[in-house]
């Protein structure tokens, strides 16, 4: 995080294979939560649930909060997959800086800093949409691809 000058006031978000992992690090998921992540995971939904006492609070930034999602790209799904455990997922760009689409991108922009770069390909771009259930209804933290409308349907069981 240093490398990219990541603000110590934010929370880091937590990549999972699926709700199974999400329940390492969050406290509960509650139904409307499984219901959204059943319906938007693998993809561009971070859900920000209450976080386990243990995780450190690097990650939560003392909100008591964790940000999971399931990534729709296959190199990151396979990346959690295959180490069998949360991976944290910090976005690759200094803070209100662009993100690199690129692997050509990031070594420009992090250099030596980074010690691995993982060739994915081209990447769409854009932030997930940052979702937070409160009383049963859906707030948008972070508009992304995910609509808050699409949410509000799924929650009604459109």
């Amino acid at each position: 995080m240093a490398v990219r000058g990541r603000e110590p006031e934010k929370p880091i978000l937590v990549l999972v294979a699926g709700l199974a992992m999400a329940e390492t690090v969050a406290a509960e998921i509650p139904p409307p939560a499984r219901r959204l992540a059943e319906r938007f995971w693998p993809g561009p939904l971070t859900l920000v649930l209450a976080a386990r006492d243990r995780l450190p609070a690097a990650l939560t930034a003392g909100s008591g909060t964790i940000g999971v999602r399931v990534p729709g790209h296959p190199v990151a799904a396979a990346v959690v997959t295959g180490l069998g455990r949360p991976v944290t997922a910090p976005s690759a760009n200094p803070p209100r800086g662009t993100p690199p689409r690129r692997v050509e991108e990031a070594r420009a922009t992090f250099g030596d800093g980074v010690a691995v770069y993982l060739d994915g390909g081209e990447l769409p771009g854009g932030a997930s949409t940052v979702a937070v259930l409160e009383e049963g209804r859906v707030r948008v933290l972070r508009t992304g691809p995910v609509s808050e409308q699409a949410l509000r349907r799924a929650l009604e069981g459109d």
